[in-house]
């Protein structure tokens, strides 16, 4: 069993005080082995808080992050049997929309990519590849959404299947909703 949590677009202290303490009582360091993060911390602070929680910590540069944080556009990381790409998203062209999306994937050459920016939580499956956005974990205001749900992802892999967690505050309750990908094989 290996954990990866998927989380972005903190805009602390910019857009939001900080993580809801629902969600920081379910993010317990010592348990999540990465963390892949879309971008937009926006402090350092919040990259330290994230570095206690994986000893591998996976980011790309969001719209709003500091040019001396020195984050990748884009990256590619090999997590057990899976390709992940990560990008924040704000280079997508509309917003968020799945052909594009897809457009990157291919050029990526990944099996799950991981993107960010509209605040809002998203996982589709488009020719066996997986599609996911973690949303925002704080709640910070979008410029296109005035609803707003805090969300993050935990990924549980286990050989070709991954188990995702979607966490998402929902008047101040966590729920959780089960999302469960098999990379096709080889012959498929």
């Amino acid at each position: 069993m290996v954990l990866i949590l998927l989380i972005g677009d903190i805009h602390i202290p910019q857009r939001s005080f900080g993580i809801p303490e629902q969600f920081k009582k379910l993010l317990v360091p010592g348990k999540i082995k990465h963390v892949l993060c879309t971008g937009n911390l926006t402090s350092k602070e919040s990259l330290e808080y994230l570095k206690t929680l994986a000893s591998e910590v996976h980011v790309v540069k969001g719209n709003f992050d500091d040019e001396n944080l020195n984050f990748p556009e884009t990256k590619t990381i090999q997590l057990e049997n899976f390709k992940f790409g990560l990008c924040h998203g704000h280079q997508i062209v509309p917003w968020g929309d799945q052909k594009s999306l897809q457009v990157l994937q291919r050029k990526m050459d990944v099996d799950i990519l991981v993107t960010g920016h509209t605040h809002e939580f998203t996982a589709f499956q488009l020719e066996n590849k997986l599609f996911i956005n973690p949303g925002t974990v704080t709640g910070a205001y979008s410029g296109f959404n005035d609803e707003i749900e805090p969300s993050f992802v935990l990924m549980d892999v286990k050989g070709s299947k991954i188990i995702t967690y979607v966490y998402q505050l929902k008047d101040g309750d966590v729920s959780v909703e089960k999302i469960t990908y098999t990379k096709p094989s080889e012959n498929d």
